[in-house]
């Protein structure tokens, strides 16, 4: 299946309601201008849902957290405060140094990282990550598509982090070491007020997605339970007990 064929498929499996899925990969050209954006770039890359590709950088990456989530700086000595003290996401100064520890970040050596909407895509060279804002109704059917060929436990994991870390870390991890897991994410109160209040994200790294594109139209998106789910997706039927 190429990426346009997959948009297609996309369209169809959810409707126009859905925003289409974003890739995004680290690379050493700029697929757009490095504007300022603000300090958490959160709202910055649910825009480019609206069709504007986004390139990250050390220069418009201003937000510790972000910097050191996106692998362009370490982690500042202010982090583990912040997150324990300010934050309160976590117990303890430890427990954040011991976590970030844990996530083996590796700077990157290139210096954008780009997010491109997927339907301005030929292919996925270069890309690292697949990423989609969905809402509960969509999210069933991502997770139930994650699921189909993957018997995992942790086919589908939910893990602490901030929004950036949740879209980008351990989709890029997953990517480097060929996993398979998919990630929910944008749970981080922090960056919820910067997209719609309806919205998770489910993260899948590029070497999974590759898997998952030829399973999609076999999987239980295009069979009769999720149709049901995709007509209250795109208005054809009212919510909650009136299925």
């Amino acid at each position: 299946m190429t990426v346009h064929e997959f948009v297609i498929r996309y369209r169809e499996a959810f409707g126009e309601n859905s925003p289409l899925p974003v890739a995004w990969g680290y690379s050493h050209t700029a697929v757009t201008e490095v504007r300022k954006i603000p300090r958490c770039m959160i709202g910055a890359i649910r825009k480019v849902c609206d069709g504007d590709s986004l390139t990250l950088s050390a220069d418009n990456v201003l937000c510790g957290g972000g910097s050191l989530y996106t692998a362009f700086a370490p982690m500042p000595d202010r982090v583990p405060t912040f997150v324990s003290e300010v934050e309160h996401y976590k117990q303890t100064k430890e427990q954040v140094k011991t976590y970030i520890d844990r996530l083996g970040i590796r700077l990157s050596v290139k210096p954008y990282l780009n997010f491109v909407r997927m339907d301005h895509l030929d292919n996925l060279d270069g890309m690292e990550g697949i990423l989609c804002f969905a809402t509960p109704d969509v999210l069933s059917g991502l997770c139930s598509w994650a699921f189909y060929d993957n018997n995992d436990d942790d086919a589908v994991c939910t893990r602490f982090a901030s929004g950036c870390c949740s879209i980008v870390t351990f989709a890029a991890k997953e990517n480097a070491e060929g996993g398979r897991r998919c990630f929910i994410g944008l749970l981080d109160p922090s960056a919820r007020p910067l997209i719609p209040k309806h919205e998770l994200t489910f993260s899948i790294p590029v070497c999974r997605f590759k898997e998952m594109m030829q399973t999609m139209e076999q999987s239980a998106l295009f069979q009769k339970a999720y149709s049901v789910v995709r007509k209250r997706i795109n208005g054809e039927i009212r919510k909650g007990t009136d299925l």
